[in-house]
């Protein structure tokens, strides 16, 4: 599940800037308003999980910005702006979102991926991958009269770099039409049809077409599949299946609702 990032912005203190110890329920009070502990302890929660140091500097630093924050509040809320309609919709939309995170992070607590959950999804990708990975060049062009011209020019020698500049695929025709190792599935079904038909080093004969164009393809190599470690893709398997979870329980709980 992905952290949703925190923008609070506190300034590190470099002096050092003690809690008070007379008062468990807050930290300070700002013109006779109380700073309640809570609202520090959710700030440093929220620091701590970023890496900072759990350290006076830091408690200095929460008491310092919530201070400076009430007082601005303060201000505000002297001028009238916690009345004006935009900011009042803006602060309940704040606050749902705080409820939302929070309720989507005790979702993937009590939900979390398993081992056995992420091995089958790895084992899943591997068998599709299938047995063999190519290497393909291609130029996708717009009609079959233009991919024939292309095919008539690499069997007058017109090496196929120099004619994957006619190329209508803006990721490929600057590198004379390579599209990298990939595995059929990867392509449109025509494409890896006559892809894998292909000898090594050899071009279709006549115009390939898909929902792109027309594709004129040539193999330049095939291989093994390279599988990655099970360990090495752990991580992003374990994080794709944990947010395939949290977004089920959303069109489930949506699908609950009763909307009017």
């Amino acid at each position: 599940m992905k952290r949703f990032p925190s923008r609070l912005a506190i300034a590190m203190l470099a002096g050092f800037l003690a809690l008070p110890a007379a008062a468990a329920d807050s930290i300070a009070k700002v013109n006779g308003v109380a700073i309640p502990a809570e609202r520090a302890e959710a700030m440093l929660a929220e620091q701590r999980a970023q890496g900072a140091p759990d350290n006076e500097q830091l408690k200095g630093a929460v008491r310092e910005e919530l201070i400076r924050r009430e007082v601005l509040s303060q201000q505000a809320k002297a001028k009238g702006f916690d009345k004006k309609a935009d900011v009042q919709a803006q602060m309940d939309m704040a606050k749902q979102a705080i409820l939302i995170r929070a309720y989507l992070q005790d979702f993937v607590k009590n939900n979390p991926v398993t081992d056995a959950e992420v091995l089958q999804e790895y084992e899943t990708i591997k068998s599709r991958m299938g047995e063999k990975e190519y290497k393909p060049r291609h130029v996708l062009v717009e009609t079959e009269n233009e991919a024939k011209a292309v095919i008539a020019k690499l069997q007058s020698g017109v090496a196929f770099e120099e004619v994957a500049k006619e190329s209508r695929d803006p990721g490929s025709k600057d590198r004379g039409g390579e599209l990298g190792w990939s595995n059929p599935a990867m392509f449109v079904k025509p494409f890896s049809d006559a892809m894998v038909a292909l000898e090594k080093g050899k071009y279709t004969p006549t115009p390939v077409k898909s929902d792109f164009g027309y594709h004129v393809i040539q193999l330049d190599d095939v291989r093994a599949t390279q599988t990655p470690p099970f360990e090495e893709v752990k991580p992003q398997l374990q994080q794709r299946l944990q947010q395939q979870k949290v977004e089920q329980q959303v069109l489930d709980l949506r699908a609950k609702a009763k909307v009017e």
